[in-house]
């Protein structure tokens, strides 16, 4: 049923793709008339929210009319996917959603306040690259000093995760040195930064960008980068697969989505000036590139092509973790 709803889902992207700006309703054509929220699933701070931000304040400059920005963090991400799926489906609320919202928590709880019908994809924005960290106190350079120390030391050493495939990551982790990481769950970028800089949570496996310049600084350590290959922000961090973990984990994502229902000229219109926004040069650079974030510019058809497929490899990849849902 779940993914009948994703295929209805894309049936409808098919129209909206093939909507043009010509004959647009009068909706689209005076749209936006008024402020619009933006909701996001992650706390402020973080790499995500940044990036939301940034792309709230040239939609602004475009627009003409104030992109609010409403953080919705908690819950394990579903506290903000329930507000957006709950949003009146007027164009006046977008939402920027992670991918556990939108695919992994279907298959951690047995139930959750939305469904993939509840919303209406417009387009991936972004994959982040995702970094492991550590606090410099730890005096630990590598992953097999990380396993060392955590059987030296056990049941003591904690860390915070981006989602589902960097908490299974690390469940390998463990299984693999028989060790004995935990994990505590966490609001947001900036609440797992202040983690790892107090030493509350010294270890975090998340995207790498608010975290650079500490590592610069010497107060972290980055140990390993989830890419096909090295991250400018952390050009001397090596890959996972340079170091033998081969079985890396699919790409985090952020993306943009809406309320189920939205008129489709209006999301013709937003998918159309997002991408602009997107494929500016300048705003490029200074908010993706140079924020070890690679941009993705798709149509709302391939976006949703795209879920459908996101959703069987998270299912199996669930099923071979032997996680229940909750």
């Amino acid at each position: 049923m779940r993914s009948n709803s994703w295929r209805a889902t894309a049936l409808a992207f098919i129209i909206i793709a093939g909507v043009s700006t010509v004959g647009l309703s009068g909706s689209a054509q005076t749209y936006p008339a008024r402020p619009i929220k933006a909701i996001t699933d992650v706390g402020p701070g973080g790499t995500y929210d940044i990036f939301a931000r940034a792309l709230g304040e040239a939609l602004h400059q475009r627009w003409g009319q104030p992109v609010v920005i409403e953080p919705r963090p908690g819950g394990n991400f579903i506290i903000g996917g329930r507000a957006c799926a709950e949003s009146a489906p007027d164009g006046y609320t977008l939402c920027v959603l992670s991918r556990q919202t939108l695919v992994a928590n279907e298959f951690l709880y047995k139930k959750i306040p939305y469904s993939p019908g509840s919303f209406i994809p417009i387009m991936n924005l972004l994959y982040n690259t995702q970094v492991i960290f550590a606090n410099a106190s730890l005096n630990v350079r590598s992953l097999d000093e990380l396993a060392a120390l955590a059987k030296a030391k056990p049941k003591t050493l904690t860390y915070s995760a981006a989602g589902i495939f960097q908490r299974v990551f690390f469940d390998r982790f463990n299984q693999r040195h028989g060790t004995d990481l935990v994990n505590v769950p966490f609001k947001g970028g900036g609440e797992s930064l202040t983690g790892v800089l107090s030493g509350f949570t010294p270890i975090a496996f998340i995207g790498g960008a608010n975290f650079a310049p500490y590592v610069r600084e010497g107060k972290m350590v980055a140990l390993a980068v989830d890419a096909d290959e090295r991250s400018p922000l952390f050009p001397d961090t090596p890959t996972f697969a340079e170091i033998g973990y081969p079985d890396t984990l699919s790409r985090s994502y952020l993306s943009l989505v809406a309320p189920a229902g939205i008129p489709q000229d209006i999301i013709a219109r937003v998918h159309r000036e997002v991408s602009d926004v997107m494929n500016d040069k300048d705003f490029r650079k200074r908010n993706l590139t140079d924020r070890g974030l690679a941009p993705i510019v798709d149509s709302p058809e391939h976006f949703s092509r795209f879920l459908e497929k996101d959703r069987m490899s998270i299912r199996a990849i669930v099923k071979e973790a032997g996680i229940e849902p909750r």
